[in-house]
């Protein structure tokens, strides 16, 4: 299967350090992709910045506009329908979102460790990462997967690890995941999808999912 470029929805709600990095992926060849809307949680969320700058249509809903998670979901998910985006990239993302089915194995995320560890409600940013030194674990990562109506739950695609060292600080720690580990792996996950090499399967007798990465086609090969 040949590659094809993908049009992606990115959901943000802070500095936006990962769609900075998508942007400048893209930028630079690295990934055939475009960056079709913007969603930010908040107005506030200073990652904009780079969706303005960078002429990306933005879209702003926040869930205190409605009742129900299904009604803001259901306007979250409205701009990726209408942008016609192939995946949505949750970028630091931290609103629970009910998927539709429409959308079913087409919404990514990125969490701060190796999943299953440290992750769930209330798991995000540097809560992941001081849990990680107060556990006194010796390897740490994230983890890209795809989301379903769980927090941090989903076939997970790849993962990516370093070491925790003796020294680190929560920043150290936090810094060397970010750039390490999840700004090579998002876009690794996204030339995957890209190359037709993601394939879910379902486990028999079980409810659980997992990710099969399929090997490269004869095709990608000889281009």
């Amino acid at each position: 299967m040949a590659s094809k470029k993908l049009r992606l929805a990115v959901l943000i709600s802070g500095r936006g350090r990962t769609l900075k990095n998508l942007i400048d992926v893209i930028g630079r060849g690295e990934l055939d992709a475009e960056i079709c809307v913007v969603i930010a949680s908040s107005k506030n969320a200073s990652g904009l910045q780079y969706a303005e700058e960078n002429n990306i249509p933005i879209a702003v809903v926040e869930s205190s506009d409605f009742e129900t998670t299904e009604e803001f979901s259901d306007e979250v998910f409205r701009p990726c329908f209408a942008s016609s985006a192939d995946y949505v990239v949750m970028a630091g993302y931290l609103k629970l979102l009910r998927i539709p089915h429409e959308l079913k194995d087409r919404v990514l995320n990125i969490h701060p460790s190796l999943i299953p560890a440290f992750c769930g409600k209330g798991m995000y940013g540097r809560r992941v990462h001081e849990q990680v030194l107060h556990g006194g674990v010796k390897i740490t990562g994230c983890t890209v997967h795809f989301v379903d109506n769980e927090y941090d739950h989903g076939p997970i695609i790849l993962q990516k690890w370093t070491d925790v060292r003796d020294d680190d600080t929560i920043d150290s720690l936090s810094d060397r995941v970010l750039y390490e580990c999840e700004f090579v792996a998002y876009p690794e996950a996204l030339r995957l999808l890209a190359d037709g090499r993601v394939q879910v399967v379902d486990l028999p007798n079980s409810h659980d999912r997992v990710v099969h990465i399929l090997p490269p086609s004869q095709e990608n090969d000889e281009n």
